[in-house]
């Protein structure tokens, strides 16, 4: 992670400036076969257009070309911290965004309510994505699993998401995923990464016998699939690390979660871009917080099912929200993504993200689009997401020169 290694020692403590991250989730695509243009470059953005025309534009990889990332390491690289190095599990960060009571030595992970048909084969990865309600009486459901020598608590997420964190001796977190990523095929077997994941394997392939048992008569989430094994985190905070003072606002609970990992207060919002710039603008007058992340989620969620013109409209949506951030006047406004969902793959991807850095120290582009195409042009060319927070801190006069 950068922060640890160099940049809290070139901090400016007592600097007054004031940063806006802005995270729309799985903001980057790919070209409609039809019409050539990805869902940015066909959604009308007036907002952000003329935001990237003063911004100093480029594009972002979170883990390096070529390769996928999680959520999670996306985000973790978005705030500074080496992806590679700093992953947290998905379940994890649910966890702690749930508020759940979570300690070291616990294992979380993170559950997504399925189906399966009379074979075992997964025929709905997301079982129809059924409303929140309804997993939360499947949690209560699940609830009952009884397990010698450990506890176990399950949580509702969101939709068909969820979490359930596992308390008891000889626990590990290096237990693969259950989740076949695709439909047709039966749950895959858990693995471990060594002998000391053999507890936690017995342990989660008890919940999962008991669990397929517990559900057999409910549709469409008649089982759940397991992933993301997650130990308690602990990382270097925003605090200590860069000096900041940092407030997450998300309504999405996994992302309350990777926001507290690192060291942010995250009050409570509701699932909405009107709720959460709402309580942007009440926190930006009411608090000395100087660091902003606000993260947008549908815009994935369209991307992972293949929806391009919901895509589009969110993306539409969200713009129309820019114009309350920006009458903020932060000194530092960012607009990116933790990764890019192509519609057309209906799947998180490698390809590069979209980032405008607007500051007075921006080198403004008058013709950029805020778009894939439009900001690979800027002057900030191709980084890694672990670039962006000393970038940041340098937009808003916050590191000191390097040397003599």
């Amino acid at each position: 992670m950068i922060s640890s290694d160099y940049t809290a020692d070139l901090c400016i403590r007592d600097a007054t400036s004031r940063i806006v991250l802005l995270v729309i989730d799985g903001l980057g695509g790919l070209p409609h076969p039809e019409t050539g243009r990805s869902e940015l470059e066909t959604a009308s953005l007036p907002h952000l257009d003329q935001l990237a025309r003063r911004a100093s534009c480029g594009v972002l990889s979170p883990l390096g070309p070529g390769f996928t990332p999680g959520s999670g390491p996306a985000h973790l690289a978005l705030f500074g911290y080496d992806p590679w190095t700093s992953d947290i599990g998905r379940g994890a960060l649910s966890a702690l965004g749930l508020g759940l009571d979570f300690s070291p030595g616990d294992v979380a992970a993170r559950l997504n309510f399925c189906t399966i048909d009379e074979q075992g084969l997964v025929t709905d990865r997301r079982a129809g994505r059924i409303p929140t309600e309804v997993c939360e009486r499947l949690c209560k459901i699940l609830g009952q699993v009884d397990i010698e020598g450990v506890e176990v608590c399950v949580a509702p997420e969101m939709e068909y998401r969820a979490a359930v964190v596992f308390r008891g001796e000889g626990l590990a977190a290096g237990v693969s995923d259950s989740d076949p990523q695709v439909t047709g095929h039966a749950p895959l077997p858990l693995r471990g990464s060594g002998d000391q994941d053999d507890r936690m394997i017995d342990v989660a392939e008890q919940f999962l016998v008991q669990a397929r048992q517990l559900l057999a008569q409910e549709s469409p989430a008649n089982m759940v699939l397991i992933r993301g094994f997650g130990a308690y985190p602990s990382l270097a905070t925003m605090q200590q690390a860069y000096g900041l003072t940092p407030v997450g606002i998300a309504g999405y609970p996994m992302y309350r979660g990777v926001a507290r990992a690192v060291g942010m207060e995250t009050p409570d919002t509701e699932y909405d871009l009107a709720s959460e710039t709402q309580l942007l603008t009440r926190l930006w007058h009411d608090t000395q917080a100087d660091f902003f992340y606000v993260h947008v989620k549908k815009t994935d969620s369209a991307g992972e099912d293949g929806n391009f013109d919901l895509k589009v409209s969110l993306l539409e949506e969200a713009d129309t929200y820019l114009p309350a951030i920006t009458d903020l006047d932060p000194d530092v406004l960012i607009v990116t993504g933790d990764h890019s969902t192509p519609s057309t793959m209906g799947s998180h991807s490698w390809h590069p993200i979209p980032v405008a850095v607007a500051s007075q120290r921006a080198l403004p582009m008058p013709s950029a689009t805020f778009d894939e195409r439009g900001c690979s042009l800027g002057s900030l060319g191709h980084l890694p997401s672990s670039s962006l927070m000393a970038l940041a801190l340098a937009h808003a006069g916050r590191l000191s020169k390097f040397g003599a």
